[in-house]
């Protein structure tokens, strides 16, 4: 039954384009047969769609995704920030999809959320949802702090997931308090000291 929401949460934490505009009604039917803490956040999260203008939904999710650290989509970045370890994570991320038969296209990156929720669906298999537990779990709680919409889909990702770990509330607690890892290798020869 994950497998169905980690599709419907894909579709709904993308861009909100025609594609997801015409699969309202399908996602609906959808939400409405997962179990009432994955599908209940989904359907709210439906109804705003519904009740906002496409050109007001598309601005405030670029408003929120696009302009707002701790709203990262871009899942490796809560653990590596902008640092070269992102970029072996990143490597890692698509030997795996390779390994499981699935090719991304040269556009989208393997550590966005929409493509993680993808594989898990493809796989039904959470593993690298919960590899990325904590980082989800601060966008999860950063979507609440800035009254998104998104946040219920956030929820409904939260809701098909084991419940923290110790150390990942740890992790969680400490990005929250001091943001991803900066570089700290090679920045000397630029002025820059950290």
């Amino acid at each position: 039954m994950n497998t169905r929401a980690w599709q419907c949460q894909s579709l709904m934490i993308g861009y909100p384009d025609e594609a997801l505009l015409d699969r309202l009604d399908l996602l609906a039917r959808a939400a409405s047969s997962l179990a009432t803490p994955v599908g209940e956040p989904l359907l709210r999260f439906l109804d705003h769609v519904r009740a906002t203008p496409p050109g007001k939904l598309a601005e405030d999710y670029v408003a929120t995704f696009d302009h707002r650290k701790r709203c990262c989509l871009f899942l490796t970045y809560y653990t590596h920030g902008d640092t070269r370890n992102r970029g072996m994570a990143l490597l890692e991320l698509k030997q795996t999809y390779a390994a499981a038969g699935l090719t991304l296209s040269s556009s989208e990156l393997p550590d966005h959320l929409c493509v993680v929720l993808e594989f898990a669906s493809a796989m039904d298999d959470p593993g690298l949802l919960v590899q990325h537990h904590s980082g989800l779990e601060l966008l999860r709680l950063a979507l609440h702090d800035a009254g998104s919409p998104w946040a219920g889909v956030l929820d409904s990702v939260a809701a098909t997931l084991p419940p923290l770990a110790g150390h990942q509330r740890t992790a969680v607690t400490r990005l929250a308090a001091g943001g991803p890892p900066a570089e700290r290798v090679g920045l000397e020869p630029f002025g820059v000291k950290r």
